[in-house]
């Protein structure tokens, strides 16, 4: 991964191997990142996304093998108990131009990603919420 940063506005480059959560984690604890958010592109070969279940309170897991684009990579970046929090969505399409995606576990570059990350002032943290079973935005007041 390659970055350079233009005020608040982080550009990154990915490359083919790199791993896009592990990637962001690394570069918001180094730039000290607590709040912003995500948008980007490229291309994958694995990729496991999820979808929450409510009524199990609980992520079902999918995983898509083979050259995918990214036709949106897209979240937001905040705290939780004072470590990075990365909430991302990320959708892929396949050959064929079908679609799939949910909230991103993990996605290995085949190519390169270019992923932009707006960092704001201010801090937002992430609590718990037993009666839907996700950690909720918790605006400090």
């Amino acid at each position: 991964m390659e970055y350079c940063r233009f005020n608040d506005i982080y550009v990154l480059r990915l490359d083919k191997g790199d791993e896009i959560i592990t990637s962001l984690l690394h570069l918001c604890q180094k730039e000290d990142i607590s709040l912003g958010t995500v948008t980007g592109l490229g291309a994958v070969d694995h990729v496991l996304a999820g979808i929450y279940n409510l009524k199990e309170k609980s992520y079902h897991q999918n995983e898509f093998k083979g050259e995918k684009e990214i036709v949106s990579l897209t979240g937001s970046i905040t705290r939780k108990d004072g470590d990075v929090y990365l909430h991302i969505h990320i959708a892929v399409s396949g050959e064929d131009g079908s679609v799939v995606g949910g909230h991103l576990n993990e996605a290995r570059i085949s190519a390169t990603s270019e992923i932009i990350i707006s960092k704001f002032v201010g801090k937002v943290e992430r609590k718990y919420d037993c009666v839907i079973g996700l950690n909720l935005l918790d605006f400090l007041k």
